[in-house]
């Protein structure tokens, strides 16, 4: 069975305390108090994004545990725009990593997409973890290309029409899509369910966000070695959001890690998990053993 946000898994759904409400999770207890992994998703993205990873990375020892952000898919969240920017979500994930991490459990944090600019954020907000691991997202906003277009194509329907009438715009788009109409019906169905269960303030003040944030690499950067605390960035070779070459200068400019998986795209846990997971496993291991 090729992996998806569908594919069987060992891990609960739970819900963990967040300041405008439960935030939904899977999570996969593992003997003892090991490690965390907290794993957070991207736009239009959810927990979800992460089940071919979650067994792998809990037989490895480590805990995964992976959210929906407010507003996305399970989580509620709140109606005012900015609260959906990289700096305000960073606070809430760092106090989820505070509440996580009371008992002495050491933390990797993991980002994919926004949810690294996210997970920036929660490093700049003095979060203690145990390693930063930035997949597929960029040193600042979006750069100009077909995903910026298409948020920008969005805004005024969603403003102005609703979540309904933008899922329906999007189903028009895919209906000739063989790439769309080529994934699983089960898959399908659960993609378009998300996306209409995502509240439309999560969508708009994202997209706000990938049109607005600033680069903090340098700030990341020092906060980083202040800290002593590893990073790692990661992207899929043919990733069509921020350019590899944007992806890699981040890296060096952070003293970072950098991996290149092959076969991916823009979401290697579900495009390559194997490969993924042979890169994040091996560099998460030799983290802790630090």
């Amino acid at each position: 069975m090729t992996p998806s946000q569908v594919s069987p898994h060992g891990a609960k759904r739970v819900d963990l305390p967040g300041r405008y409400g439960p935030l939904a999770a899977l999570r996969r207890p593992v003997p003892g108090q090991g490690p965390i992994a907290l794993l957070v998703p991207g736009y239009t993205g959810s927990k979800e994004d992460f089940v071919p990873l979650i067994d792998p990375i809990a037989d490895a020892g480590i805990e995964p545990i992976a959210i929906d952000l407010p507003g996305q898919y399970e989580s509620v969240g709140p109606v005012e725009l900015d609260a959906y920017l990289p700096a305000a979500l960073g606070g809430l994930i760092a106090e989820l990593v505070g509440k996580l991490a009371a008992d002495g459990r050491p933390i990797l944090l993991l980002g994919h997409s926004y949810g690294g600019l996210v997970s920036r954020g929660a490093v700049l907000a003095g979060t203690p973890i145990r390693g930063l691991t930035l997949l597929s997202s960029g040193p600042e906003e979006l750069p100009v290309g077909p995903r910026r277009k298409m948020l920008e194509l969005a805004e005024p329907v969603l403003r102005e029409h609703g979540i309904e009438t933008l899922a329906e715009f999007r189903r028009a788009m895919y209906e000739n899509d063989p790439n769309w109409l080529k994934l699983p019906a089960e898959l399908r169905e659960f993609l378009t369910e998300r996306f209409r269960r995502t509240m439309p303030e999560n969508l708009l003040g994202m997209a706000m966000g990938l049109r607005t944030e600033p680069d903090l690499v340098d700030s990341l950067a020092r906060q980083l070695e202040t800290t002593a605390t590893p990073c790692l960035v990661a992207c899929g070779a043919d990733d069509d959001a921020w350019p590899i070459a944007a992806q890699r200068d981040m890296a060096e400019r952070l003293d970072a890690d950098f991996a290149v998986i092959p076969g991916a795209r823009h979401s290697p846990a579900v495009e390559n998990p194997e490969a993924l997971l042979g890169v994040l496993l091996s560099t998460w291991r030799m983290w802790l053993a630090g």
